[in-house]
């Protein structure tokens, strides 16, 4: 299939399960996963998949979302139960696969991953991670044109910036962070450390 026609495809499914804000964010996060996997020589169709998939589950309410990680094994971890917006991933990594018939491991590891990251990401996963952060309908938060520039300077460098800001963020308003965006952090910080 042709990337233009799998894009009407999935602009079509999503538009049916997703609200219209988070419908226009999913554009946004598709097309800009596109623009990035263009300039890093990465599949811009797998690319585009996995942007148009990694809310697909973000709609539905959080039991559901539990319920699908039930049905198809995937163990939920004791924050993500404590804070249920982190389960849309892993409940969207099943969907894609089990719904949408999208069984490519690279597209599942990049849905899987885009809220908390992972240390060793693929190209891929650090594509629609970073897209789900930068792509235009985000409001502007701070050093948004610095991480902006880097996404298409450095995959590692603008990782390593997104989870610091995100890691502040979380600490200023009193949340939790999930260990595994630390972890993903802690690489990062280590592999810069290691390059300079």
């Amino acid at each position: 299939m042709k990337i233009i026609e799998i894009s009407h495809k999935l602009r079509k499914e999503m538009k049916l399960v997703l609200n219209a804000d988070r419908f226009d964010h999913t554009l946004g996060v598709a097309y800009t996963a596109a623009n990035m996997a263009a300039v890093h020589d990465v599949s811009i169709e797998k690319a585009l998949i996995a942007g148009y998939l990694h809310d697909c589950a973000k709609n539905l309410d959080h039991d559901e979302q539990e319920r699908i990680c039930n049905k198809y094994n995937v163990e939920l971890s004791d924050i993500e139960k404590r804070n249920p917006s982190l389960i849309h991933a892993k409940a969207g990594m099943c969907l894609a696969e089990h719904k949408y018939g999208y069984d490519d491991d690279e597209i599942l590891g990049a849905i899987r991953w885009h809220t908390t990251g992972h240390p060793g990401m693929t190209k891929l996963e650090k594509i629609v991670f970073i897209a789900d952060f930068i792509e235009p309908n985000r409001k502007p938060l701070e050093h948004m044109d610095v991480i902006r520039k880097l996404a298409y300077q450095s995959l590692d460098e603008c990782m390593l910036k997104i989870l610091e800001d995100t890691i502040n963020y979380l600490k200023n308003i009193d949340k939790e962070c999930d260990p595994m965006t630390w972890q993903t952090y802690e690489y990062y910080f280590k592999k810069d450390k290691n390059n300079d």
